[in-house]
Formats: structure tokens, sequence, C-alpha cells
């Protein structure tokens, strides 16, 4: 695998796990991935797919497998550092340099390389529901014209909408709120497309 100039720079300015992260990286090196940095720090990818990151913090350095949840994990080392909320991550911590046996690692690494290969990736759904408050329900109802132009906003649009009338806490600014964004949707306008322009 060829070697990126900027993970060379990235170990060098490293203070406190520059030993770890260049072992873990020597690792790496060992396996068909191409090494490239992202998010500033060393990740490995298979065909352009993001696989295993590196990361050292203030109390450990780790190895970020990014659909690490297919992983079959048989000797416990994974961790989901945000349980209800991450659902591919998984990371692998270590403490020391004493703490990383290369031929574990190498197994959990090719295992991740042979996922990634196959396919195993974790689908995200971005398509969420729009809930419609009951102040824009209403007009919506009333109004041919107005629904027609509401729906032809993506969904991410509708729910800004959405949220904008239902973020507020008094049923007067409701309304006004409400009031402010009928001419808005009337004319095909988004929400934030003003800043968005800018």
């Amino acid at each position: 695998m060829e070697r990126s100039k900027t993970v060379d720079e990235y170990i060098s300015n490293h203070q406190n796990w520059k030993r770890e992260i260049a072992y873990l990286r020597a690792i790496a090196l060992k396996t068909s991935f191409t090494e490239t940095v992202k998010w500033g720090v060393p990740t490995y990818t298979i065909n352009g797919k993001n696989v295993v990151g590196v990361a050292a913090f203030k109390n450990y350095v780790g190895l970020w497998f990014f659909n690490g949840s297919f992983l079959k994990d048989h000797h416990k080392k994974l961790i989901n550092a945000q349980e209800g909320k991450t659902k591919g991550l998984r990371q692998w911590r270590f403490l020391s340099l004493d703490e990383m046996d290369e031929a574990l690692i190498l197994e959990y690494l090719n295992e991740a390389i042979k996922n990634q290969i196959a396919g195993k990736t974790i689908k995200i759904s971005r398509n969420k529901t729009v809930v419609i408050p009951p102040e824009l329900q209403k007009v919506l109802n009333e109004n041919k014209e107005f629904k027609t132009s509401f729906e032809g906003f993506t969904n991410s649009k509708q729910r800004e909408f959405s949220n904008y009338i239902e973020d507020a806490k008094r049923d007067t600014t409701k309304l006004i709120r409400l009031e402010k964004i009928i001419p808005l949707i009337l004319s095909g306008v988004g929400l934030h497309d003003k800043y968005k322009n800018r």
C-alpha cells in the first residue's frame, strides 16, 4: 500500500500517541487498504469507501470501524460509543502499545475489508416523515393552491416549515409564524433559502 505523506505529517505532529498511531498504521499498511486522511485523521478505504480510521484522544488511541456492527467481534474488543445513536460505527480503544496485538488487529482489519468488498454497509434512511402541526394542516385543508405549493417542496423543506411553527411556545406566535410562511410557500421559496444562497 502507498503511504500517504499527510499521514506522515499527522504522526510527526502528534505528541502523546505517536508510537501507537505509527504501530496501528504499520499494521494497516500490510493489508489491501488505500491510505488517506479524512476529518484530519488517517483513514483506510476500499474502492473509495471508508472502512477504518485511526484516531487519538486524550486518554486513548483507537481504531474506528465505519461498519463495525458487521464484525463478528469474537474477542469482545469493540464498543459502540453512542448506544442508541450510532448504528454501524464501532471503536476499539487502546491505552498503550502493550495492548496492541498485531495478529488480532489484522484479523479484524481483514474481516472489515471482506465485509466492505461483500457490500455490507448500514443503510441510513434520510426520508424522515414530516409531522405537520394543526395550524398548518388547517390551511392545507382549506387552500388547494397552498397545498399544491407545499407538496412541491422536498421533505426536508416541509419539515423546516412545520418545525418553525411547532417550535413556537405560544399559540399566537404559531399563528404569526404561519402568516409569515404562507407567502413563502405560495412563491415556492424555502424558509432558509435566503441564507443558503449567500
